[in-house]
């Protein structure tokens, strides 16, 4: 191996570290409780400027944290769209919403922090823009929004905003109420991830076909 070769590998190693020691602190600490110095330390990086060298900022790090993840999501996501193309179901839509998210966490082992990482990434208004327009930004996303949106009865805009921010809402925070369950040894609502994914499919979709109160 030469000399580059061996230095890219070391600095792809280091980067690996250092994504992987963010991301538990973010999860377990929140986003701003956790400084560069002590991801670096983490992950076991003697320089205290390892991150922004790597990296940059710590948006620039939450970013490439949310990329290495849903690269793999929408890898899943793409598959069972394909498979959707053309159904009339409001229920298959939303499978293909919510079943890569928790398809991937199945992956991932136990302990895991991206459930945890995402519920956080939430609490912040700019962050949750960044990884949301990330997120729109995929073809198979827009597939399945378009896919909803012909099965889904007409509905006041403010109505579809609003179970549009439910429906993100709840496959966040109860994706990440599991993982800390199971990484805390915690009570479990369901016994498998795939079960998680079908109770939060049932009230996804209850959300969505709910009646729509009219005041006269």
């Amino acid at each position: 191996m030469s000399s580059k070769a061996a230095r890219t590998e070391r600095s792809d190693a280091t980067r690996e570290q250092i994504l992987l020691a963010a991301e538990r602190l973010f999860a377990e600490h929140g986003l701003y409780a956790v400084s560069n110095r002590q991801v670096s330390e983490a992950a076991g990086q003697g320089n205290n400027f390892a991150v922004g060298y790597h990296f940059g900022t710590k948006t620039d790090l939450i970013r490439a944290i949310f990329r290495r993840h849903d690269d793999r999501i929408d890898e899943l996501r793409t598959a069972l769209v394909a498979g959707t193309a053309g159904s009339d179901s409001v229920r298959d839509w939303v499978a293909c919403l919510v079943r890569p998210v928790t398809e991937h966490l199945a992956e991932l082992g136990s302990p895991s922090w991206y459930g945890r990482f995402g519920a956080q990434v939430t609490t912040d208004p700019a962050l949750r823009a960044l990884t949301t327009d990330e997120a729109l930004s995929r073809p198979s996303i827009q597939r399945i929004l378009d896919g909803l949106g012909r099965c889904l009865p007409e509905l006041p805009d403010e109505v579809g905003r609003e179970r549009s921010d439910l429906t993100r809402l709840m496959l966040v925070h109860m994706v990440a109420e599991r993982e800390r369950a199971l990484a805390e040894g915690g009570e479990l609502r369901r016994a498998t991830w795939r079960d998680t994914a079908d109770g939060l499919i049932d009230a996804i979709v209850g959300v969505w076909l709910a009646p729509v109160t009219r005041h006269r």
